[in-house]
């Protein structure tokens, strides 16, 4: 086993859930994949890191169960077993924003980014309508169903999110777990909304949304609106937001652009009762005139004088593509991977919008 991990392969939590495999560490818990052994199902098993995370584990797992959407990742159970608090939630296999940008695309072309927000907005509206506020919205807990392809978006760790809560207070007025606590805070930062930083205890719904606006921008933008760390601060608290991203110019991009950023605006307003609220929200993102087909990769097979080329699809046949086309760089080279969404054309598919995928 190693060192942190708490669980190996085939071990039994509750008589009920076996340990499949670790999928990895979050501030203050440790994430296996599991099986339901009575109901036959896979399952995410959440394990505190700590003792003062144990304590708040089923205060949170009863605050999340209360959300019931197919945008929010689900709460199944709570489990006490062995001296240990579990949070069992649905699994869901797949990759989370955070990672998304970090390893696969610089940002997401506004049809995407509309996509999401759409999906984002409905998760929140439906948690709000329970009485639930998240509190930590960030790209690392929203996942992309269907990883790399991106065909749904989930929020999870709404209970977690209420123990960040905690540790961001601490973070702030200082204790024993004040150094755990500013780290979770420094990740935090970007995304959280000026009343959070004031008095995080007295935020409300409209933080969630100030979080998905922040987080909109990012993915349009690539780019924090507010900086990272300790310098997002003063910005946040000021609330410029930086102007339409430069990537969002191009006549192909810039209409469904710009009404994102409208949106984005009325959430990224400093008075919280000014901002839109989520249901707001889903309604402004109903007008929004996105594509919704689904994403394929590829390889550039051929280029013609970098003005259009044929794009060899992974899942067959060849895509035609204008140079037009291609979302945040109008560079690419024969042999580069790129992400895009297949269209019926004349003699070869088309493929738009088109992304360069990192390597």
């Amino acid at each position: 086993m190693s060192e942190g991990i708490i669980h190996s392969r085939g071990d039994l939590v509750g008589g009920r859930y076996k340990v499949l495999s670790h999928i990895g560490a979050g501030g203050m818990q440790e994430v296996y994949l599991g099986a339901d052994e009575l109901l036959g199902r896979e399952i995410a098993l959440k394990v505190p890191k700590n003792e003062s995370a144990a304590k708040r584990f089923q205060r949170s797992a009863i605050v999340s169960a209360r959300v019931n959407h197919a945008n929010v990742a689900k709460t199944l159970d709570y489990v006490e077993a062995d001296g240990r608090a579990y949070l069992i939630e649905e699994y869901i296999e797949g990759n989370d924003l955070g990672w998304l940008l970090k390893e696969r695309f610089s940002a997401l072309d506004p049809m995407m980014a509309g996509f999401v927000l759409h999906r984002l907005a409905r998760g929140l509206a439906a948690s709000h309508h329970a009485g639930v506020v998240h509190r930590d919205l960030k790209p690392s807990n929203v996942m992309s169903v269907g990883g790399e392809t991106l065909r749904d978006v989930k929020i999870t760790d709404f209970g977690i999110a209420k123990m960040a809560e905690e540790e961001m207070v601490e973070a702030v007025e200082g204790g024993d777990d004040s150094l755990t606590a500013s780290q979770t805070a420094i990740g935090a930062l970007p995304y959280m909304a000026p009343e959070c930083i004031n008095a995080i205890k007295d935020a409300g719904t409209p933080a969630d949304v100030w979080s998905l606006g922040a987080m909109v921008f990012e993915l349009i933008s690539g780019k924090k609106p507010f900086g990272s760390g300790l310098k997002a601060v003063p910005a946040i608290l000021k609330g410029e937001l930086p102007p339409l991203p430069g990537n969002l110019s191009s006549r192909q991009f810039k209409p469904l652009g710009e009404a994102i950023y409208k949106v984005i605006q009325r959430c990224l307003q400093l008075d919280p009762s000014a901002r839109i609220t989520a249901d707001q929200l889903v309604e402004e993102c109903e007008k929004l005139c996105y594509p919704a087909a689904l994403r394929e990769f590829g390889n550039v097979k051929r280029m013609n004088n970098s003005y259009w080329g044929f794009i060899q699809a992974e899942n067959g046949g060849d895509l035609f593509f204008h140079i037009q086309s291609l979302f945040g760089t109008h560079r690419v080279a024969v042999g580069d991977r790129v992400w895009c969404a297949r269209y019926s054309g004349g003699g070869a598919d088309r493929a738009f919008p088109v992304l360069r995928v990192k390597t």
